[in-house]
């Protein structure tokens, strides 16, 4: 028994040093410490020793173990400390190239927010921003839309109290310049503006560019000048416009402006319903009564308005077909942009 623990021991140090993984160093402990391993073999042999020898040899047998528990511990120790110095984040390997930030893009509405804000100061107009929280005055009263006028049942209104609200245009800001400047003025109003109404087609915010021109002599002519050149620059194509009768409180006479679709050039398509005209925004000939309300002459004065929708906009240009998708965040859909 005696020389079957020194050749055990002599083995089992000649094997350790081999290993060289976690892996290896528990298949040593299982071979020579576990409960059916070589060391445990060897001690079920201690009862059938002589008397006189068991002492000796049982101390033998203690000796060989803790040596080779602990020559077991300082392995694994070694290598535990190897494994988290080849692991260690903050070694830096200079041979690898070099990681490009991801830079961030403007949002698509933004983007065609500041087309359209270009075209119109190309032609003249000046940029003119107001509040999102405005009195009943400047977005109805001043408009020609007195109370319980059938127009504002159109609105959908954000109400905050009696005579506060959240505009439902940026219209009020016609009405803004025109009490503090003279004309002629040429203006444009971009902003976001509210309204209760949530579908693929509309959300209860969204934006929308308010413009108007004021001076002598201005006529109808002149309006469609202007949208003409717009919407030329805008789709980056000459596109026919049509002018369609419709009603505004602020305007008369007033007008739908619809362009010649931009996926079938005015042929007939799923997008325009096969009509090959779209819807783009709506203008006419600033109303008499709110002149009057600012204290212009319209005998003296005369001129036009128009609005349009941003997402409006962005939707014909990029061919979106459902407005969620510019606030749901998904960078899959921003980053085409």
């Amino acid at each position: 028994m005696e020389q079957e623990l020194n050749t055990l021991q002599t083995l089992a140090k000649a094997e350790l040093n081999t290993v060289s993984s976690s892996a290896q160093l528990e298949e040593f402990r299982i071979k020579f410490l576990g409960r059916k391993g070589e060391f445990s073999s060897i001690m079920k042999n201690l009862g059938k020793v002589p008397k006189e020898d068991k002492p000796r040899l049982g101390q033998l047998a203690n000796s060989v173990k803790k040596e080779l528990e602990s020559l077991f511990h300082t392995k694994k120790q070694s290598l535990n400390t190897s494994s988290a110095a080849s692991d260690d984040s903050s070694v830096i390997d200079l041979s690898l190239p070099g990681r490009k930030p991801e830079t961030g893009k403007l949002h698509p509405v933004t983007q065609i927010m500041n087309e359209v804000c270009a075209i119109f100061e190309s032609l003249g107009f000046s940029v003119a921003e107001g509040p999102d929280v405005e009195h009943d005055h400047y977005n109805f009263e001043a408009l020609n839309i007195p109370a319980h006028h059938p127009a504002r049942d159109m609105h959908d209104t954000f109400y905050i109290s009696d005579s506060i609200l959240l505009r439902t245009h940026t219209s009020p800001m016609q009405a803004r310049i025109m009490e503090t400047q003279q004309p002629p003025l040429r203006v444009i109003a971009p902003g976001k503006v509210y309204r209760c109404d949530s579908d693929i087609t509309h959300t209860p915010m969204f934006h929308q560019v308010e413009g108007f021109l004021v001076d002598k002599n201005v006529s109808f002519a002149d309006l469609k000048g202007v949208l003409t050149i717009f919407t030329q620059k805008m789709f980056d194509k000459k596109l026919e416009l049509r002018f369609r009768p419709s009603f505004f409180p602020f305007t008369e006479p007033s007008a739908e402006v619809d362009i010649a679709c931009v996926i079938c050039n005015g042929k007939g398509c799923r997008v325009c319903k096969h009509t090959g005209w779209l819807e783009i925004l709506g203008s006419g000939m600033i109303d008499p009564e709110v002149f009057k309300k600012v204290g212009y002459d319209p005998e003296v004065y005369s001129g036009f308005a128009f609005g349009l929708g941003i997402e409006r906009i962005a939707m014909l240009k990029y061919g979106i077909d459902d407005i969620r998708l510019y606030y749901e965040n998904d960078l899959r859909f921003l980053s085409q942009f």
